[in-house]
């Protein structure tokens, strides 16, 4: 019975294409399994491309290896968890500002989506940075502001090109690029068993350690799982395949890590302060020769290429479901023949652009700050929304009691906490601006859309102003859940409200 239930909830949410009662493309081009774990793996790693400064800033092996073990545990675990209940109870495109809209209403909505979004696109403006930075060691000339300023711009061109023609095709690039570049990291894993030594592991000079570094490192690392919640009105079946994807990718990205750390300091007696961005190459000439050092430094330009295209498919449809929801102009929710919103494109990719002249460390410690207060509030939604809505339908529900999911979100919040508090002031600074930005530019899009002076979706009530449970009613059929509205466009679901219409739920909801 309870397998016919969840088959029957399941039903209910294919076809939906971002939870609004409008817009609805269909099923083609949607992301299945396997393309889905690709792309959280972009979205959150990417391989072990930038790991190496965790052994530098940690003073040796043996703090960086304990924390992509602990961290994960204490950091992505719960945070995959989270995000794994919270998308499949609104399975729409915009992810986050949904909950968030739904536990504290759309102004807080709006300002978790500006904040993530702004974060997002300065995490997407390193890797065509990192890009040059791998290649320029083969072709010396990107070195010169000369050649790599107009090479940038031309990269950022072409591959918000490739994001434009569909989220199938990044899908599936991500999984060939994902493929190309773990592969040598496995064939040097293998190469250094015979070169092994595990007292090298346990190496750590605590009068190096430089602990802003290190946490920043392992937070950049290890973070954005929830990203993927965003174009979760893009996946097949997303109440199966979303948890599913999450936990794959998971373990993809913990072993991503471990397996080159692992074999790079235990095989190679070298000084922590050798490592640092791009040394994993010259790892792999050690261990294997040059044929695997060339192998690498093409694996990790070609990742780069990965992690773009994964940012900013899910910058994008963040924009197209704030869209939906009334929150941003309806042109940004308009889509190319292809499915994929195009100004909401070209928006993340104008903000990669004007973003890339900052420095990596810079960029690092910005857009964790930003990150780790939009993280909080999705916490604290978590929290609320199952202390006061436990009739919240939640296909996937976090594996304990409600005690026992607001203590997972203590070790990961702490850690939040702890990583803007070594921020430096201009990041505090900064960060600042970014959110007194955000408090302005709500009360600017009201008085737009009360004006009439840009085009608002006014045809559904969305999630976000329904979080007191106000009466609502979407195409003149009652909903009986927060979650329900939006939903209700797709017939399959309007069958499984009028067989629940008679179960306990709070009240009825009408649109004016």
């Amino acid at each position: 019975m309870a397998d016919e239930e969840l088959r029957q909830e399941d039903d209910a949410y294919k076809g939906t294409s971002g939870g609004s009662c409008s817009n609805n493309h269909g099923n083609n081009g949607r992301l299945t399994l396997i393309p889905l774990i690709a792309l959280i793996f972009y979205e959150v790693s990417g391989g072990p491309f930038g790991v190496e400064d965790s052994v530098k800033a940690g003073g040796g092996p043996l703090l960086a290896l304990l924390g992509f073990l602990a961290f994960p545990l204490i950091w992505s675990v719960p945070e995959a968890l989270i995000t794994a209940e919270l998308s499949t109870s609104f399975p729409e495109n915009g992810g986050y500002v949904a909950w968030i809209s739904a536990a504290f209403g759309p102004f807080w909505g709006f300002q978790e989506g500006f904040w993530k979004w702004f974060s997002g696109v300065m995490d997407n403006a390193l890797y065509p940075v990192l890009f040059l930075d791998y290649l320029k060691h083969s072709v010396p000339v990107f070195s010169m502001a000369i050649a790599r300023i107009p090479f940038l711009l031309f990269m950022t061109f072409c591959l918000t090109y490739l994001n434009y023609r569909g989220l199938a095709i990044v899908g599936f690039a991500s999984v060939a690029l994902a493929a190309f570049s773990l592969l040598p990291f496995l064939v040097m894993g293998v190469l250094s068993i015979r070169r092994l030594k595990p007292r090298r592991w346990l190496v750590m000079d605590v009068s190096k350690v430089n602990w802003r570094g290190y946490f920043n490192s392992m937070f950049w690392n290890l973070n954005y799982w929830d990203k993927a919640s965003t174009l979760v009105g893009e996946i097949e079946n997303p109440i199966k395949t979303f948890p599913k994807a999450l936990f794959g990718a998971v373990i993809l990205v913990m072993l991503s890590y471990l397996i080159p750390l692992l074999a790079g300091t235990g095989a190679l007696e070298i000084s922590a302060s050798e490592w640092s961005d791009g040394y994993f190459a010259q790892v792999g000439m050690l261990i294997g020769g040059a044929w695997l050092r060339s192998w690498i430094q093409v694996a990790a330009a070609l990742s780069n290429i990965g992690l773009f295209e994964a940012e900013m498919s899910s910058d994008a449809f963040q924009l197209l479901g704030m869209s939906e929801m009334g929150m941003l102009p309806e042109i940004f929710s308009y889509r190319s023949k292809y499915g994929t919103p195009t100004l909401s494109i070209l928006c993340s990719a104008t903000g990669v652009v004007f973003l890339s002249w900052m420095s990596f460390q810079e960029i690092i410690e910005f857009l964790n700050f930003l990150y780790s207060v939009g993280m909080l509030l999705e916490f604290a939604a978590f929290i609320k929304l199952r202390i006061k809505r436990p009739d919240l339908p939640r296909p996937y529900r976090v594996p304990f009691g409600t005690t026992g999911a607001i203590i997972i979100c203590l070790p990961p919040a702490l850690l939040l906490v702890l990583v803007m508090c070594l921020a430096s002031l201009k990041t505090f600074v900064v960060s600042a601006a970014v959110i007194i930005l955000g408090f302005v530019l709500y009360p600017s899009m009201e008085y737009v859309k009360n004006y009439k002076w840009l085009m608002f979706d006014s045809t559904v009530l969305p999630i976000s102003q329904v979080h007191e449970a106000a009466p609502a009613v979407c195409e003149g059929k009652e909903v009986i859940d927060e979650a329900s509205v939006c939903l209700l466009s797709d017939p399959s679901y309007a069958k499984k409200e009028e067989h629940n219409e008679d179960s306990s739920m709070e009240g009825v909801l009408k649109l004016d």
